[in-house]
């Protein structure tokens, strides 16, 4: 009985020999296209990864010994605005400029010094009174024992380009060596400050720290009350 099911199996391979050769085929071809769609896939992968960059940042190499100085904008010398004659209304505004933020790393390790990297971030305006299309700015940073004296201090300039008809532009400048050397390994980034501003004149600074600002209407004359119609 075993072997007449063999005999008829043998047959019936025989004659599946022709159709099997075929699927085998088929079969082959179907795994070299689902290969090369695979490839394909991967192919459009890596190349999305590299147009998004998807990859994960690098982790920093320097680990702080401590925590980085406090970085801020001196209030007085935030914004820049240029008044003609000194006259606090809209009609009289020229350049006028304000940093709108500030941020910054560090890295130190032992007894090296302080490497503090900062991006300023700044936005500019063209009042009635600017003339031309583009303003060179200038600016400082210092760097001071925390409420105590200057240690360093720097300017810097950063330019402005108006397109016609553009009253306000935005922008950032990257500064990437501060440097603060330190007494010891036991000196941390909490005993310093670094400080930004714009190279104000006394009036200007004055401006600031009264807390005056300019809007559209600002100066605008008060509409009179309707009359009582009672």
């Amino acid at each position: 009985m075993r072997r007449i099911i063999f005999f008829c199996l043998a047959v019936a391979l025989f004659g599946a020999a022709a159709p099997l050769r075929s699927y085998a085929q088929t079969s082959a071809d179907d795994q070299d296209r689902q290969a090369k769609a695979q490839a394909e896939e991967d192919k459009k992968k890596k190349q999305k990864e590299k147009d998004w960059d998807t990859t994960p940042a690098p982790l920093p190499e320097v680990t702080n010994a401590g925590p980085c100085p406090y970085v801020k904008v001196l209030y007085d010398a935030a914004r820049y605005v240029e008044l003609k004659n000194q006259e606090e209304k809209a009609e009289a505004v020229g350049w006028t400029g304000e940093i709108q933020g500030v941020r910054s790393l560090c890295a130190y390790k032992s007894n090296d010094p302080i490497k503090v990297k900062v991006a300023v971030d700044f936005s500019f305006g063209r009042g009635p009174e600017a003339k031309g299309d583009t303003k060179i700015y200038r600016y400082w940073v210092a760097v001071t024992a925390r409420n105590k004296m200057i240690l360093d201090k720097q300017y810097f300039e950063v330019m402005a380009m108006f397109k016609p008809g553009q009253d306000r532009v935005y922008a950032s400048d990257l500064l990437q060596n501060i440097v603060i050397p330190r007494a010891g390994a036991k000196v941390s980034g909490s005993n310093f400050e670094v400080l930004v501003g714009f190279d104000v004149t006394p009036q200007m600074a004055e401006f600031n720290r009264e807390g005056k600002r300019f809007r559209e209407n600002i100066y605008a004359t008060t509409a009179p009350a309707p009359a009582d119609s009672r």
